[in-house]
This record gives C-alpha cells, sequence and structure tokens, in this order.
C-alpha cells in the first residue's frame, strides 16, 4: 500500500529566547538611558518601529503626569520607534482578565494602529494587566514584541519577569493564555512607593514561595527583616525583589519554562489560592490568597509527616509578621467541597495528573500527585482554630 512505502517524517528543533530584566527607577525622566538604550540597540537600518503603550489607570492616580511623561520620552526617539498616537489606558486588576470585551479592544488597537510583528506593545502596570496585554501580543498576528513594565511588587518579582500570559475563563483562572517571553522587563522601584499597604505586602508572598522550595537562606533573610519589610523599607524591599526574580528567572532558564511536563514547582501554596480568588470574587488579593494557600499547605505537610512542628509554625508565623492572614473561611463552606473542587480544576490545569509541591523542610520541596482529603479537611481546621 501506498502508505507503507514511505518512512515517517520527524521533525525537532529548539528555539533560544534571551531577554534581560533590567532595575531603575524613573525609566520615564529624560535622563534615564535605560529603555532608550534597548531601543537604540534593537534598531535596523532603514526601519522606524511602532509602539503601542498599554497603561494601568491605578497608576494615572498615583502618577498624574505618566502620560506626559513618556510622550515626552518618546520623542527624543521619533526615528527609530514611533509612539502611536494614543496610550491605551485599561483598567487594572483581576477584574480585566474576565472581560473578554477589554481583551477585544486591545486586539482592536493593534489592528487600528498597525502594530507589526516587529513593533512593541509595552504593557505598563500591575500583573493582571501584564497578563492581559501579554496574551494580546502573543495571539495578534502570532507574537508581537512585547516589552514588560511591571509596577508591583508581585509583578516585579515573579508573573512579570516570566514567560506566561493569559487570561480567565469560563471561571477559571488563566483558562486561556500562552507561554510568550517578553523581548525585555524594566523594574522601575518608583511605582512600588505608590502601592497601598496591601499591595506592598502581597507580593512577597511570592518571594516567600520561592524561598520555602528553593532556598533557605532567602527565607531566613525574610524572617529577619520581615519588621522593616511590613514598614515599607524601600531598600530592604528592592533586594527582596531583585533575588526572587532571580530565583523566578533561574527556574526559568534551567526547568521546563513551558510546562511540557505536568510539574508546577513554582506553584506552592497556588492551586487553593486559585480556587480562593474566585471564591472570594477576588476581593482577596493573588498574593493574599498564596499565603493562605500556603499556610493550608504547610499545616497539611505538617500532618502527612513530612515537615516538623517547629518549621510548620516558624513558617505560620512569618507569614503573620508581614501581615498576612493565614484562613479565610471560603475555605470551609459547603463542607469544603469548594475546596475539594479546586483540586480537581488544578488537576486538569496540569494535563490530567495532580502534582502538589509539599515541603519537606524549609527550603526542600517535594512533590506529590494525590492528596488524602480528610488530612487535608483537618488542616483547614487547624487554620480556622489557630
Amino acid at each position: 500500500m501506498i502508505e507503507d512505502s514511505f518512512p515517517p517524517l520527524l521533525s525537532e528543533f529548539q528555539v533560544p529566547y534571551r531577554y534581560t530584566v533590567q532595575f531603575t527607577k524613573g525609566i520615564f525622566q529624560i535622563q534615564n538611558p535605560c529603555l532608550r538604550q534597548f531601543l537604540i540597540s534593537e534598531r535596523k537600518e532603514g526601519t522606524v518601529k511602532k509602539a503601542l503603550v498599554v497603561l494601568d489607570e491605578g497608576l494615572v492616580a498615583h502618577h498624574p503626569n505618566l502620560i506626559a511623561e513618556i510622550k515626552t520620552y518618546f520623542q527624543s526617539l521619533d526615528l527609530i520607534v514611533q509612539l502611536t498616537s494614543d496610550i491605551v489606558v485599561v483598567p487594572g486588576g483581576e477584574d480585566c482578565k474576565n472581560d473578554p470585551k477589554l481583551w477585544e479592544s486591545l486586539v482592536d488597537a493593534v489592528d487600528t494602529y498597525g502594530i507589526d510583528r516587529h513593533s512593541y506593545i509595552i504593557a505598563i502596570g500591575g500583573g493582571a494587566v501584564l497578563d492581559l496585554v501579554g496574551y494580546v501580543a502573543a495571539v495578534s498576528h502570532r507574537g508581537i514584541r512585547l516589552v514588560r513594565i511591571p509596577t508591583t511588587v508581585l509583578s516585579q518579582n515573579d508573573s512579570g519577569v516570566g514567560v506566561k500570559n493569559g487570561i480567565n475563563y469560563k471561571g477559571k483562572k488563566n483558562f486561556l493564555g500562552s507561554f510568550a517571553p517578553p523581548v525585555a522587563v524594566f523594574n522601575d522601584l518608583l511605582f512600588l512607593e505608590s502601592l497601598d499597604d496591601r499591595d506592598w505586602r502581597s507580593g512577597m508572598a511570592e518571594a516567600i514561595k520561592v524561598s520555602l522550595i528553593k532556598d533557605k537562606d532567602f527565607f531566613l533573610w525574610i524572617e529577619s527583616n520581615a519588621e522593616a519589610l511590613r514598614n515599607r523599607n524601600l531598600e530592604k524591599m528592592s533586594y527582596l525583589v531583585h533575588r526572587c526574580a532571580k530565583l523566578h528567572m533561574d527556574h526559568i532558564a534551567k526547568g521546563d519554562p513551558f510546562e511540557f511536563g505536568s510539574s508546577r514547582p513554582l506553584d506552592f501554596g497556588h492551586w487553593a489560592a486559585h480556587k480562593l480568588e474566585y471564591l472570594t470574587e477576588f476581593s482577596l488579593r493573588h498574593g493574599e490568597a498564596v499565603a493562605i494557600g500556603m499556610a493550608l499547605d504547610t499545616v497539611y505537610s505538617y500532618q502527612k509527616n513530612l515537615l516538623t512542628e517547629g518549621d510548620r509554625d516558624r513558617i505560620l508565623s512569618v507569614l503573620k509578621k508581614l501581615g498576612f492572614a493565614i484562613y479565610h473561611p471560603q475555605l470551609s463552606e459547603k463542607e469544603k467541597t469548594n475546596l475539594y473542587l479546586g483540586l480537581q480544576e488544578f488537576r486538569e490545569h496540569l494535563g490530567g495528573r495532580l502534582t502538589i509541591m509539599l515541603l519537606a523542610g524549609i527550603g526542600v520541596a517535594k512533590e506529590v500527585h494525590e492528596i488524602d482529603l480528610n488530612t487535608l479537611a483537618s488542616s483547614v481546621d487547624f487554620l480556622a482554630d489557630l
């Protein structure tokens, strides 16, 4: 038969990715060369690229001159990169990922302003806005060059330096998304000064997370500096952001950046956090939900004899010293049925096999592939009683 007369064809190739995360202060001040040098380094003779800027509206309230500063900054780059006539301002927070009309409006802007694959979309805002704009950049023309300028602790030390983008769909977090690295990330410390206390604190959850599963010394540093961090010491926060970002980027480079497997080792505490965000209609910040999720998985690790009582109490104490709640009533609602459903949804998100990251010590992670629901229930009750 004809189909047996030809051998199968195999295609195998690798695509290298490279991007930098730079740390600066006052990125759109005329005297700051950081962004300018990057755009000049990408210049191609005879071409002028376009740039569409999408701005988190929460920033405008705290930085009323920001739009004018951006336009002035790009005037000196007019022969290299031309800013579109409008800067698009979108609502921030998780709600922006829940609104399909907002996603469509950004795709329309790409079309209206003729943003091609060699042009830039520059996303400036918190993690939710970066996720949304990153997804628009990834799917428009099969990929537009994305520059991220994260403006919260959470996005500067975690989501903004990674390769994921996404929006929420069918009541599930990041149901639609892509793995599409940015071409550059710029962490501007100045933006952190305008955060409210909740957003300042929320981003520290991801630093605690990565320290617990990868770096005991970093956890000890957080523990010893908890009071200064809670009291908004910018110098301490700048170190936390840099160290956390490096740990995340090292994992991406050396691990499974596009998650072809069923393990998500950087998601300690996240399976319950994702469900909690929905159950509370996003009244909980992502970091606040992650803190509760970490508390739950820490207690579960102890109850499964993986973690000592001393380490359990030490972790819970650090979370509380930083100002985090470690329990929410939604964990116990409907006899914990909603929480169990969160496990099933996380299993589906991973691709069928449940893989949960637990702790075998501070800085020592352990993957498990099943969760004892009775032990999980008693872990919730422990936090409720505590």
